[in-house]
């Protein structure tokens, strides 16, 4: 084999070399903007007409979380809330299409997507006029609940924008997973007699697992940090800290409580993502 004149082998470097762009790229658009915000969040800000100064001011951590826990907490009940009703919404849809979609499979998950040819703002706004007072959907939701009931800036909007907003993240991981599972192992569960809830529970449950687990993720993590939703579909009682950090940014210029805000929401979604992947991870489908 052919070497160069140190004796090592030409293309010693090459994954290196294969490597560099994606390094450069993370290092240049996640590390240093990494960085340059954990140097905000440990700045001090005076006033808000006076540039933060690097001080190692530690209070704005305290200040994120005990001015700012109810958002902190809506947030993640909001976003979970969310999570559940896209499984429960998505996974059907998934089976439906792996299974029965047959040659419009191409077409049913293009309709799936299409949402994704619209600005995720215009989305919302469609949504706070069809749940708007006179809107439609109050309409009949007045027949059952009464004249004074109303869907528009409260919780449950929010929580409904949420869902539709994310729901293409959690069919599409769950149905590539439904795509590789050989069915006939439904069929070979059904020659022993096992009835077609246990197959589903016992055979195509667990190997779509993967699929679930990553939409989970994808629904949950935007859905935690969105401030869209809650600012147009909710109220001041329904605000998410994303709503906060945008506020403290774009509004108040306080870009140390911002900072922190983010590193905070950052350091929870990935504790509560760590915990989510021990408990409910996939490394044990293989074994």
């Amino acid at each position: 084999m052919a070497t160069d004149v140190d004796g090592r082998r030409p293309g010693r470097f090459v994954p290196w070399a294969l490597l560099s762009p994606g390094t450069l790229w993370l290092v240049l658009f996640f590390l240093v903007p990494l960085l340059t915000l954990i140097r905000q969040a440990l700045s001090s800000k005076p006033s808000r007409f006076v540039p933060a100064q690097f001080s190692w001011e530690w209070s704005n951590f305290g200040t994120a979380l005990s001015d700012y826990g109810p958002q902190f907490t809506r947030s993640f009940v909001y976003a979970g809330i969310a999570t559940l009703l896209a499984l429960a919404i998505g996974y059907p849809i998934a089976y439906f299409i792996a299974t029965k979609g047959g040659r419009w499979k191409d077409l049913l998950i293009g309709l799936v997507v299409v949402p994704f040819f619209t600005s995720f703002l215009i989305r919302t706004i469609a949504w706070k006029a069809i749940l708007q007072d006179d809107g439609p959907a109050v309409g009949l939701w007045r027949v059952f609940l009464g004249a004074d009931a109303r869907i528009l800036s409260t919780p449950m909007a929010v929580v409904g924008g949420l869902t539709y907003n994310f729901l293409p993240f959690m069919i599409l991981p769950i149905y590539v997973s439904l795509e590789k599972i050989d069915f006939g192992l439904a069929d070979a569960a059904g020659d022993l007699y096992a009835t077609p809830l246990a197959t589903f529970r016992k055979v195509i449950l667990p190997l779509s697992l993967p699929g679930v687990f990553a939409g989970s993720l994808l629904v949950f993590i935007p859905a935690a940090g969105d401030f869209i939703n809650a600012t147009l579909l909710g109220s001041p009682k329904t605000t998410m800290i994303g709503s906060v950090v945008q506020n403290q940014f774009l509004v108040q210029s306080n870009f140390p409580v911002a900072s922190a805000l983010s590193l905070v929401l950052m350091g929870i979604i990935t504790a509560l993502v760590l915990v989510y992947s021990k408990l409910f991870g996939t490394d044990g489908l293989a074994a």
